[in-house]
């Protein structure tokens, strides 16, 4: 296939810019997140796109912490951002930087555009500001103080930055035009007061930049050539160029701004204003919580890097926002662990299981396949006795038409082992199924017994009480019982009131012996399960996993059905 097809328009950019030899061929990106929260589904993308794309043309991509809001960052977020990017496989050497690092740059170059005329000091408060701003029919209206005189701005800005007024008093904006089209346009504000500590500068500064202000002038100063961003900036790229009009490069090269369509999964919120109140309102665990669609969180739920950066891949990059099925995810994470992942038997939800006329005492040892569709992870040994677990869902007392597993009277077979029939029910004083008592073929076998050949409709998986290992089983649904996705209303309603109370259910397991020799983060495929992974909460007395996802493939037959 010609590789031009398979071009998105961000690499078309690129060539188009690399045949002008408008950066001298140089490919520089960068990452520049937000300290105030962790990571999400959405800025998965964005790092495999900024970091993709620098790796594929042979160039570079920096890390940039955009810390110019003190009141709501912190050095967790940091860290959780570096430790995110670099689990989604991506490095950044000697290239981590913070806006921080730039804000004497900054001041100066406000500065220089108040010397200018084309930045004053403005008293009007936030609403009067956005009062004055105007709507998209109407146009806004100059502040009373956008004439002041470049000798009395420069004097109360520099009195701004000495902390003489408090917050809100004041604030820079750029002179632009208060009629423009475009509502960025109409005199931003490039620096409001803000007193708090920094968690790098300290208290330093009581001003600080607004992110339109800061981002552009620390990508000009790193030498970034392409700053790709998702759409929601697209009308903020004439005030990007328009910060940049005044600055001296050495080259006369300045950042492109390109935008692409942000992330939107189904089922998945990606506001951090909505995932800080589910952390903060305690409804879930933390920010790593396996319902979150952090990266963390879908770390800790067993997702693999390998499986991100595909499931990012195959959506592509495109120019309109769009709604992806959370199920191509969920078709990404089997698709990685289908080969990779060891397939145990574990009783979810456990039954015991009596087969009176096995002999008293007696152990056998039974080989099993580690992973049916893949030979070179061979085999293990398990253990069958007496006494065994089933699935409480796999006995029906009486069962419906087409129930193929174990009811009274019935037979199924065991996985690798042998064909039970079931001939008594025991019931505690409440009437609840406690028990069953089976009979076994001695002759059924799997791959030995006379009868190993005999046919029946059903096979269970199962696991021997004698060597079993106790487990505490997390099973995680979607933490919204409708579409709470972003774009699903926004905020017209209370996303709150449509938290599903059974995303989580917790249910006392017993796994096959095997489980107990893996550790926090091994992988599994659970038979006629899931695949699970061993959560951090794991102690040796306690083995703790958690449901990656189930096995029906929701993805791959829409497909089929197209």
């Amino acid at each position: 296939m010609d590789n031009e097809i398979t071009k998105n328009f961000i690499e078309n950019i690129i060539d188009e810019d690399n045949e002008k030899n408008t950066y001298g061929k140089r490919i520089h990106t960068r990452f520049p997140p937000e300290p105030n929260g962790y990571l999400h589904i959405g800025h998965a993308k964005s790092i495999c796109l900024n970091f993709g794309i620098a790796k594929k043309y042979g160039g570079i991509t920096n890390l940039r912490f955009d810390d110019t809001n003190p009141s709501k960052e912190d050095v967790e977020y940091v860290n959780s951002i570096k430790e995110d990017v670099q689990w989604l496989g991506f490095t950044w050497d000697d290239r981590m930087f913070y806006a921080s690092d730039y804000f004497d740059t900054l001041y100066n170059y406000a500065v220089k555009l108040i010397k200018l005329g084309k930045a004053y000091v403005d008293d009007l408060s936030g609403d009067e500001i956005r009062e004055y701003r105007g709507t998209f029919s109407t146009p806004g209206k100059e502040s009373p103080y956008r004439s002041r005189s470049v000798e009395e701005n420069l004097k109360l800005f520099a009195e701004m930055k000495e902390g003489k007024y408090g917050d809100g008093e004041k604030v820079l904006r750029a002179k632009i035009d208060m009629a423009s089209p475009n509502l960025n346009m109409r005199d931003p504000v490039l620096y409001r007061i803000v007193h708090a500590h920094h968690h790098r500068t300290g208290d330093k500064w009581c001003i600080y930049p607004m992110y339109d202000f800061a981002h552009p002038v620390s990508d000009a100063i790193e030498r970034i050539t392409h700053s790709i961003c998702t759409l929601e900036f697209e009308d903020h790229r004439p005030l990007y160029n328009w910060v940049l009009e005044e600055w001296d490069d050495p080259e006369g090269q300045k950042p492109r701004q390109i935008e692409f369509a942000r992330l939107n999964v189904t089922n998945m919120i990606t506001s951090k204003r909505k995932l800080r109140t589910l952390v903060e309102k305690g409804i879930v665990s933390g920010w790593d919580d396996p319902r979150m669609p952090t990266i963390s969180g879908i770390r800790r739920r067993g997702y693999t890097p390998e499986a991100i950066r595909d499931f990012c891949e195959r959506i592509g990059v495109a120019k309109a926002d769009s709604m992806v099925d959370i199920s191509l995810l969920e078709y990404c994470i089997r698709e990685d662990l289908k080969l990779k992942a060891p397939r145990l038997m574990t009783v979810i939800d456990p039954l015991k299981v009596v087969i009176t006329n096995y002999p008293d005492g007696q152990t056998e040892t039974i080989t099993a396949e580690n992973n049916q569709e893949n030979e070179a992870m061979g085999t293990r040994q398990i253990t069958f006795s007496k006494t065994i677990y089933i699935e409480k869902n796999d006995f029906m007392e009486e069962p419906v038409k087409k129930f193929f597993r174990l009811a009274p009277g019935k037979e199924v077979r065991l996985k690798y082992s042998y064909i039970i029939k079931c001939e008594d029910v025991v019931k505690d004083e409440a009437g609840n199924i406690v028990e069953l008592h089976c009979t076994y073929d001695p002759e059924s076998k799997s791959g030995s017994g006379a009868n190993a050949g005999r046919k029946v409709k059903g096979t269970l998986h199962w696991v021997n009480a004698e060597d079993a290992v106790d487990v505490e089983t997390r099973v995680y649904d979607y933490l919204f019982k409708t579409d709470e996705s972003d774009d699903a209303e926004g905020d017209k309603k209370d996303f709150l009131s449509q938290i599903n109370p059974n995303s989580l259910e917790t249910f006392a397991s017993k796994g096959e012996a095997a489980l107990a020799s893996y550790h926090a983060g091994d992988k599994f495929q659970f038979l006629r399960q899931g695949y699970f992974v061993i959560d951090k909460d794991s102690t040796p007395e306690r083995l703790v996993v958690n449901r990656i996802v189930g096995l029906r493939d929701t993805w791959a037959k829409m497909q089929k059905k197209q």
